[in-house]
């Protein structure tokens, strides 16, 4: 896209204010416009050429140098508004509106300085606002693109985790102590002893029962533990590393009769 730069100058710097917030009205940028006046360019040797050079470029010339540095001494403004080169005609309708000096009432006091014609808005003899010292200046654009590393996070599946319950078998032992009770014979002899009389000859059984303990054994169940199953989330950070693009631009100022074909 092709660019171009308007230059407008006023007399007055609230001239030029009030066609800056005219232009800021119609839609254009404030970034794309600029109001040079003495508040501006404090400390600034405003009388110098380059000054005007380095800002609007090597084709201004001496004449409009000095016009915009007797504008700037006058307590005027010099008003800059870079665009589209389509976006031209409707610039030009508001600065209608908003004149910038004209020329022709102020050449005896600024020795008729006029802006060259080679320009594009030419402030030819021709033009329908000969005298107003709005020049349009064209520039070609390069645009120069950079990446920037955009990290982004998306979740994936990286496996899953099985939880078995299952039964195992171990050995145990428990002492315990168990009781028994068999029958005995004690013989104890008997020293003072009578006669007895009668005696019973006939045969006697006695029968004693005999006990012992035996282990009984039998298993209780009871909850010893929980084991509670679930997903637990952790961060950790991560650097990670790519080439981005950017783009450069140099120029080569090549000697008359030396230029590269392109």
């Amino acid at each position: 896209m092709a660019y171009e730069k308007i230059i407008a100058v006023y007399d007055k710097s609230g001239k030029g204010k009030d066609a800056m917030r005219a232009l800021e009205a119609a839609g254009f940028s404030t970034g794309d416009i600029s109001l040079l006046n003495s508040d501006a360019l404090i400390n600034t040797d405003f009388k110098d050429a380059g000054l005007w050079r380095r800002l609007f470029g090597r084709d201004i010339g001496m004449n409009q140098s000095s016009v915009y540095s007797r504008a700037i001494e006058s307590g005027g403004a010099v008003l800059t508004l870079r665009l589209p080169e389509a976006d031209v005609p409707r610039a030009m309708k508001v600065l209608d509106v908003h004149p910038p000096q004209n020329l022709n009432e102020t050449a005896a006091d600024w020795d008729a300085v006029r802006v060259p014609t080679s320009k594009a808005a030419a402030l030819s003899p021709q033009s329908p606002k000969p005298a107003n010292t709005i020049t349009t200046e064209k520039e070609e654009v390069l645009q120069l693109a950079e990446e920037h590393l955009d990290v982004a996070k998306r979740q994936v599946e990286t496996g899953k985790a099985r939880i078995r319950r299952f039964v195992i078998e171990e050995p145990v032992e428990s002492r315990v102590t168990l009781h028994e009770e068999h029958a005995a014979m004690l013989r104890r002899p008997v020293t003072n002893g009578g006669t007895i009389k009668d005696v019973d000859w006939t045969d006697k059984t006695i029968e004693i029962t005999e006990t012992a303990e035996r282990a009984v054994i039998s298993k209780i169940a009871r909850i010893v533990e929980e084991v509670v199953v679930r997903r637990q989330g952790s961060d950790h950070v991560e650097t990670v590393r790519d080439k981005v693009r950017r783009q450069q631009v140099e120029i080569e100022h090549l000697p008359k009769g030396q230029q590269k074909a392109t």
